[in-house]
């Protein structure tokens, strides 16, 4: 064992020594900084994932043209919750009708392709403009949601359901 005594002075001439050594500046920063991931048609990609459903999801600034799958989402989702469901990064982040977004979605029902796109949005604003990551993540758009539909067991009827027990 060393029995040296160090004091808070010999730790920090010996940081500084260290700094100097490297070539750094005490006062720089070291911080790094998310760009943006733009590709060459001005657009910014996420991919979706919610149940058994996959989007995949391009946004560019606009007017606020939104389609899935060819259709205007007032009429692919019909539903309004399940709009506001999909659309819900937009108004976490407020920028509605300042972005274009066109999607396509397979897989699953209408709620799991809602969240899709939704899970899918997030992750294309992220990509446009890193700085909308700390709301986004506070509303927990971020995070993937990871329940998927348990599977038929055998002896069962269903996942978890047993048949009908008869006495005689």
């Amino acid at each position: 064992m060393n029995d040296e005594t160090r004091t808070l002075a010999d730790l920090k001439d010996a940081l500084d020594g260290d700094s100097a050594s490297a070539g750094n500046a005490p006062n720089e920063a070291s911080v790094s900084v998310a760009e943006p991931v733009i590709d060459q048609f001005g657009r910014s990609y996420g991919t979706g994932r919610r149940k058994s459903s996959v989007a995949r999801v391009w946004i560019k600034p606009g007017k606020g043209k939104m389609t899935v799958n060819g259709k205007l989402v007032t009429d692919y989702f019909a539903r309004p919750t399940l709009q506001m469901h999909a659309l819900a990064p937009f108004a976490i982040a407020d920028r509605l009708n300042q972005y274009d977004l066109m999607c396509t979605v397979k897989g699953g029902g209408l709620s799991g392709q809602a969240g899709a796109v939704r899970h899918g949005l997030t992750r294309a604003l992220i990509a446009f403009e890193p700085t909308l990551r700390p709301a986004l993540k506070q509303a927990g758009f971020v995070t993937r949601d990871s329940r998927v539909v348990e599977r038929k067991k055998y002896g069962r009827a269903k996942a978890r359901r047993s048949f009908q027990f008869s006495k005689r």
